[in-house]
């Protein structure tokens, strides 16, 4: 015996045909000679309260290619959620149990598998659960189906149901399951028509029927923050389940990664704020404002060129041009977390030789690296790591293969905690670089290698380099050449390190330096600024060599992800730097970008700190 769709088979036989099930989604039908169905086929097609299941025996796992409207209807699942499966999952309470609920009978399932093994018929009682989680009986009739060639090609299912009465309490998860009535109450959607809100229940759309931990859980915590923001004004119920810190918090590590979701639930004031309010002000920054920051202690002697990064809630600085160029090699450390910040020199072992024009970014938990400069014997490419929460910290020369040319003024950001990125910079002889190299410093013996590419952007000095999107970088800005002349430049160019062959990319600007036509309003040219990474992927520029009039102390802000990429202007109110370029900057907690020193032209302003606050936890 054997069955097909509803179209006529163009199989032949000697014997006579029987057909029955037609229209009914298959045809059955039976050789003549070979004697009874072994089922009763004709009263099971009727109109009836059973339910109807027909498996696939060839496949592995014997997953279910058909289902009648009364399994359906039962159970409460639709037949494209259950076509694929196995059976077994209904011996699990709940649509996302991955285990058998231990009311299931085993000696019924060892007899359903022993059946099954012999390829013989099961009859027999099972505790089977609906969709929603409540029991039910399952009077089970399991029949296998022999082709041709006398192997078992299909098995068929008939359920008879009966109600049972067990206390089995809510579903597992952190949400309760809703009434019927409250469920429909909370799914009114708001509709907007002619400017004024109405409500309409109407039907329920498919994501209505799942549960709300399954909703929460499964579907919006993958969204942006933004798009939460949204969703809670749909319904009543999408406006309960926003309102969960829970999920907040999961969105924000989603949309912003595990690292600054660690950093941000160490902001002073942070869990006061609350995660919606935290993912709101972060994301539209409606609160962000300028603060001049007064802490204690100095950065002495007095230097300008230096370079800082923030651990955590802590900035450092190391290095730096002193008086008539000497190159520094001390390290200090600021503890904003502290009652009274202030600056404290710290004693590390092994310092690296004095230089500036080096660069210094932060890896994973505590770790610093430093690479390249100009030091006493010239430019330098060397690379040093430092743990900063080492009993005695200790700066460690890292040895590695096939380094980039000695340089100065490059720039440099570090991806997954441990890659350090380089890019550009200044070689003898004021010789400008366009290459970018990776070293994985988490590897025993670490080696420098080139990212190839078919293009890369003008060579350049004095921009900056930005993670995005996790595995993304942004090029803003410089000194770059064009021919044999050198221009500031405006110009935006990316790189997907995650890409099998990454390559640069242009969003603003063109091969000519300055000669692009961004979206918005573009930032002047200019070098010697400072980027600002911010959740969620935006690049914030700030300060900077400008040519001509223009205020380097407005904020330009740029969102790489968008399909086109605009330049917004930033204002916030409050004091801003002064107006200067070789600032030095670092975002500490992840709502705290911090602006070191500066140069006014008159006068270095190393003393100087001023705080953009991104949220209002840290006012």
């Amino acid at each position: 015996m054997e069955w097909d769709s509803d179209a006529e088979s163009d199989l032949s036989s000697d014997g006579e045909l029987e057909e029955f099930g037609e229209g009914s989604g298959f045809l059955l039908r039976k050789r003549g000679g070979g004697g009874g169905l072994p089922f009763p086929v004709d009263k099971l097609l009727q109109p009836a309260p059973c339910g109807f299941v027909v498996a696939d025996a060839l496949e592995p796992g014997n997953p279910i290619i058909y289902v009648n409207s009364v399994f359906e209807m039962v159970f409460g699942y639709r037949a494209e959620e259950v076509i694929g499966r196995n059976c077994r999952f209904l011996q699990c309470r709940g649509p996302f149990a991955k285990r058998r609920h231990p009311l299931v009978s085993p000696t019924v399932v060892s007899e359903i598998r022993r059946c099954l093994e012999k390829g013989i018929e099961f009859q027999g009682e099972l505790l089977n659960f609906r969709k929603d989680g409540s029991p039910l009986m399952n009077r089970l009739r399991m029949t296998p189906i022999y082709g041709d060639e006398g192997a078992i090609t299909h098995i068929i299912g008939i359920q008879v149901f009966t109600e049972v009465t067990l206390d089995l309490g809510p579903l597992p998860g952190s949400f309760a399951k809703e009434s019927t009535t409250r469920t429909l109450d909370r799914c009114r959607f708001n509709v907007f028509e002619g400017g004024r809100k109405i409500s309409s229940r109407g039907g329920f759309c498919g994501i209505m029927q799942l549960s709300d931990e399954v909703i929460a859980m499964k579907i919006l915590s993958l969204l942006t923050p933004r798009d939460i923001a949204s969703v809670g004004s749909v319904c009543l119920r999408f406006y309960e389940l926003t309102n969960s810190e829970d999920l907040w918090r999961m969105v924000c590590q989603n949309a912003w990664g595990i690292e600054t979701t660690r950093v941000l639930e160490t902001v002073p004031g942070a869990k006061r704020l609350g995660w919606g309010r935290l993912a709101r002000e972060l994301t539209t920054l409606e609160a962000a404002a300028w603060r001049k920051l007064t802490v204690g202690g100095a950065v002495e002697p007095s230097r300008c060129n230096f370079s800082a990064c923030a651990v955590g809630n802590r900035v450092v600085v190391f290095g730096g041009e002193g008086v008539n160029m000497q190159p520094m090699n001390d390290t200090f450390v600021l503890d904003l977390n502290s009652s009274n910040p202030e600056w404290q020199h710290v004693k590390v072992g092994s310092p690296p030789p004095g230089r500036w024009g080096h660069t210094l970014s932060s890896m994973s938990g505590s770790h610093l690296v430093l690479f390249g400069g100009c030091g006493r014997q010239g430019l330098l490419n060397d690379v040093f790591v430092l743990d900063l929460d080492a009993k005695l910290p200790t700066w460690h020369e890292i040895l590695s293969l096939g380094p980039p040319v000695p340089r100065s003024w490059h720039s440099s950001c570090t991806l997954d905690g441990s890659k350090l990125i380089v890019s550009g910079g200044c070689a003898d002889s004021g010789v400008l670089l366009s290459d970018t190299f990776l070293l994985d410093l988490a590897v025993e013996k670490p080696v420098w290698r080139e990212i190839p590419a078919a293009w890369a952007p003008p060579s350049r000095l004095g921009h900056t380099l930005s993670v995005y999107g996790g595995r993304k970088i942004l090029m803003f800005g410089g000194l770059a050449k064009s021919g044999p002349l050198r221009f500031r430049s405006s110009d935006v160019f990316t790189m997907d390190l995650g890409e099998e062959e990454p390559r640069w990319r242009c969003v603003t600007g063109s091969e000519m330096p300055g000669g692009g036509n961004p979206g918005g309003v573009a930032p002047p040219p200019r070098l010697d600024h400072v980027a600002v990474s911010l959740p969620g992927g935006r690049i914030l520029v700030f300060g900077g060599s400008v040519a001509g009039l223009h205020s380097a102390s407005q904020l330009y802000i740029l969102d790489p992800t968008e399909e086109k990429p605009t330049w917004r202007i930033l204002n916030v109110p409050g004091r801003p730097p002064r107006f200067a370029w070789g600032h030095s900057t670092c975002v500490v907690g992840g709502t705290r970008a911090i602006v070191l020193g500066g140069q006014t032209g008159e006068e270095w302003m190393l003393g100087e700190l001023n705080e953009l606050s991104l949220a209002s936890s840290v006012l």
